[in-house]
């Protein structure tokens, strides 16, 4: 009877972790009809297909180094100064992490832009703007923007994570400023460098959006814009399949060589204050921390600050009357809020079979199961939409299903972050209730209800907010199957910004602003908990 019980538990989520492989295999079979892998030897004779290859990796890099080699002095300031406005900076860092892409890149070229205001600035003492945002240059302004911070909140848990009685003895002992980095605080932060340079340069590597929106032409291309352009512009279904398979290539050789060198972290997602308040002080180090707090400070509020100031404009009224803003508004929230539903309800029957797996010791099983559905870790988005796009074209109408394959498709790319938030909490609360539940015979409704609702319901809402707010920001889905009859807010934003429209893009970033922020802050009022996040969407 035991027996019955579990695999009926189990039977949902294996069902589901199968069909999500059986989802994503159809459409790498579609990229399979159109092209080979066989073919992908032909890239290395291709200079346009090295160049962006190339050109792939070079600005991972470059971005990936940046965000940590900063995020490592910033942090450790932070950890070590408590000042007003502190608590604030923190939550500022966690909404970075889900902002929708557009957003933080039009408060960026309202600052960084030929006519924002470092360009006034410059153009009042008679001089021109140094660089341009548009090419390289804001490629790695906008991934640093969007990883630094994210990259300060894991090494602060890191730091938060030293015992208390280490800061003690190291006073104790009379270590200054660089031996107790070195040798206290240095190999908490080491520890999870792996972890973090891994994932921010998986999420560069797979950036699309910020090099839509920014790229500089060919010379500033990625392969995942490549396959866009490909498919939307030139039609060369071949190319973009081909493309498609080398990209899956690429993110499956990356995502397991960051599995091999990335420890798991037992430190906990939630910061929760600064403890290292035992070390000799002096006025050099003071200003150092200070300085390096105040930079991050001036590189992290203003964007977001401009995106409020250059919302309330002239052209308010104009866009709110515009019925295209308000189709737009209406597929974004739908899209959004079925797609953040459904990768919380599959993330959550994966996770009710793989924990019982682990509850008796079956680990790889869990592992395996909870592995088909993070598929998506090595197709992206944009690759899975090419090869739907791909597949569906010969079937039906591609407008008649667009609805239907962007909620999908975001509800997939949601799917290994919600896994990530939801699988410690819900195995933690088994081996806690477990054997009361059956001991006392509480049945699957009832159990859910009184145990896992009332145990896990900061962690649903926090997954579902997540998946919300990557979802309502997505552009990469969208921008495959968009139409003029079929528009998401994002898309409409990206084609006010293509046309110049600033004005009108700026009011339309502030709705994306309010709605991101705010699902926040009405699941805290409506529920009382605290849902702010504390772990990285996917930008892009």
């Amino acid at each position: 009877m035991l027996t019955k019980k579990l695999k009926s538990v189990q039977l949902p989520g294996i069902l589901i972790s199968i069909s999500i492989f059986a989802f994503v295999l159809m459409a790498v079979w579609a990229l399979l009809t159109h092209s080979s892998l066989f073919d992908i030897h032909s890239i290395w004779h291709d200079s346009y297909y090295l160049h962006i290859t190339k050109f792939t990796f070079y600005q991972a890099f470059l971005s990936t180094f940046l965000s940590v080699l900063l995020a490592i002095p910033i942090s450790h300031a932070l950890s070590r100064r408590h000042f007003w406005g502190k608590a604030l900076l923190l939550k500022l860092f966690s909404t970075t992490l889900v902002l929708p892409v557009l957003v933080a890149i039009f408060g960026m070229i309202s600052i960084y832009g030929n006519s924002g205001i470092l360009a006034s600035i410059f153009a009042f003492f008679d001089s021109e703007l140094p660089f341009s945002i548009y090419g390289l240059n804001g490629i790695l302004l906008a991934h640093v923007f969007f990883n630094l911070p994210f990259a300060c909140l894991l090494f602060l848990q890191a730091l938060n994570a030293i015992p208390e009685k280490q800061h003690q003895l190291s006073l104790h002992l009379g270590m200054h400023h660089w031996y107790k980095f070195k040798l206290v605080e240095w190999p908490y932060m080491k520890a999870q460098l792996p972890h973090i340079i891994g994932l921010i340069f998986m999420l560069c590597f797979t950036s699309f959006t910020t090099v839509m929106a920014l790229g500089g032409g060919p010379q500033a291309t990625t392969v995942e814009l490549a396959i866009y352009q490909a498919l939307k512009f030139d039609f060369d279904l071949q190319a973009g399949a081909l493309l498609a398979l080398w990209q899956i290539c690429l993110c499956a050789s990356l995502t397991i060589i960051i599995q091999k060198i990335s420890k798991k972290s037992a430190l906990s997602s939630n910061y929760q204050g600064v403890k290292n308040s035992y070390f000799h002080d002096s006025m050099i180090a003071k200003c150092w921390d200070y300085t390096c707090i105040f930079l991050i400070s001036l590189f992290v509020v203003p964007p977001l600050l401009m995106v409020v100031i250059s919302g309330i404009n002239t052209q308010l009224y104009s866009v709110l009357s515009n019925l295209h803003f308000w189709l737009s508004l209406k597929n974004s929230l739908l899209i959004a809020l079925v797609a953040g539903l459904l990768a919380v309800f599959f993330s959550f029957f994966i996770l009710l079979a793989s924990r019982q797996w682990r509850l008796v010791g079956l680990n790889n099983r869990a592992d395996k199961i909870e592995m088909l559905a993070m598929i998506i870790l090595v197709t992206p988005g944009l690759v899975i939409s090419t090869g739907l796009f791909l597949l569906l074209r010969e079937f039906a109408n591609i407008s008649s299903l667009a609805l239907y394959i962007v909620i999908i498709v975001n509800a997939l790319m949601a799917l290994p972050f919600v896994l990530k938030s939801l699988s410690v909490p819900m195995l933690e609360n088994a081996k806690r209730y477990e054997k009361l539940c059956i001991s006392l015979g509480i049945s699957f409704i009832n159990r859910f209800y009184f145990i896992e609702w009332k145990a896990l319901k900061r962690p649903i809402l926090q997954a579902f907010c997540l998946s919300f707010v990557l979802s309502i920001g997505d552009l990469s889905a969208i921008a495959l199957f968009g139409s003029q009859h079929f528009s998401t807010l994002p898309l409409y934003l990206y084609s006010l910004l293509s046309s110049y429209q600033t004005q009108a893009a700026a009011v339309v970033a502030l709705v994306l602003l309010i709605i991101s922020v705010g699902i926040f802050m009405l699941i805290e009022a409506v529920f009382k908990e605290k849902v702010w996040p504390q772990k990285r969407g996917q930008h892009d």
